[in-house]
């Protein structure tokens, strides 16, 4: 089901109305193919030859991240063969706090130029009341200040907005990022706002029935940058081993990636949350050393509860869909 050769005229696509209905059974593969060739007929994509399920684990996969109540995308990548597997993994999702990985990262390369340190102190940078879309950017002023170190703690692994729009301020706004993100080689990756702005207008569209380029990205490209991330490309071994370890200690989304995981299993990630969506991406290593890089983006779904369930069914069944599967073919539940 993955979306390939999307022709975006606009920055923000309709899709066509989901659903609300609870499912009793899981969907036939068919049924998925028919709600893909539906968004392709209304949105011109190119045509894309029969999909195929090869195995249990594509049709798994493509069962549970089905969109009759909400658009849902995967990718995953076991980061000792490289074996990929998607589900709609190059479409278009918000991102919401999951790009607080790319913010760090970011910040952290400044560190290993030299531009600053953990131990640098920056004030928090808390909102100042505003409408929503009152201003292009969102006012803030300037809190207590804290070392790098402990902003870095709490942007990932308590979720905080003020920590998180302090650095992205020290590293030159979302540009930077993008810049960042754009040399490391990950396309279709952009934000555009600070988490202010982003927080204070959000709900503005439906992200599963939107497709909105802002502050998005594909769950492909995500899966790329923790892979990089893990294997060393482009930071530091200091900084790469902060940046994982801080992942680590992550408590929120107890519900989401880490609900489906045996005993033993460790879960460096991140998620996300805004209206109508949740996420969660991260690094997946098992007890016997294997690694794999995930990320899961669902709307819809009826409630939060609901989107946290899916994402942690669709992670145990990559989990379990890698530990059992071939070790030299390249999955993709797409075509």
């Amino acid at each position: 089901m993955r979306l390939a050769g999307l022709v975006a005229l606009t920055t923000v696509v309709m899709l066509p109305a989901m659903s609300a209905r609870a499912e009793q059974v899981a969907p036939h593969p068919e049924q998925v193919v028919q709600v893909q060739n539906t968004f392709d007929s209304l949105f011109g994509t190119q045509l894309r030859g029969p999909r195929t399920y090869a195995d249990p684990f594509q049709q798994q996969l493509a069962a549970l991240a089905e969109a009759s109540r909400g658009r849902i995308g995967v990718a995953a990548i076991d980061l000792a063969t490289g074996r990929t597997t998607d589900v709609l993994g190059d479409q278009r999702f918000p991102m919401a706090s999951t790009s607080k990985v790319a913010i760090a990262a970011t910040f952290l390369d400044g560190v290993d130029k030299g531009r600053w340190s953990l131990t640098s102190e920056f004030p928090l940078m808390i909102p100042v009341g505003s409408a929503p879309f009152s201003s292009a950017v969102a006012p803030v002023r300037a809190g207590e200040y804290m070392p790098a170190s402990r902003l870095l703690e709490l942007m990932l692994t308590r979720s905080n907005n003020y920590a998180t729009d302090a650095l992205l301020k020290v590293v030159g706004g979302p540009v930077a990022v993008n810049d960042w993100v754009q040399r490391a080689g990950i396309a279709d990756w952009h934000i555009d706002h600070d988490i202010a702005t982003l927080v204070r207008d959000d709900g503005a569209v439906n992200p599963a029935q939107v497709i909105d380029k802002r502050d998005s990205a594909t769950p492909l490209a995500m899966a790329q940058l923790l892979a990089g991330i893990y294997q060393g490309k482009w930071l530091s071994p200091s900084s790469r081993q902060i940046l994982l370890d801080t992942m680590g200690r992550c408590v929120t989304g107890r519900n989401r990636i880490r609900a489906g995981m045996p005993e033993g299993v460790q879960v460096l990630h991140k998620t996300g949350s805004l209206n109508n969506t949740s996420s969660d991406i991260g690094i997946i290593q098992t007890p016997d050393g294997r690694v794999f890089a995930v990320a899961i983006y669902v709307t819809g779904q009826g409630s939060r509860p609901n989107r946290e369930a899916r994402i942690a069914s669709i992670a145990r069944a990559i989990y379990n869909g890698y530990l059992t599967d071939a070790p030299d073919y390249r999955h993709t539940a797409s075509r």
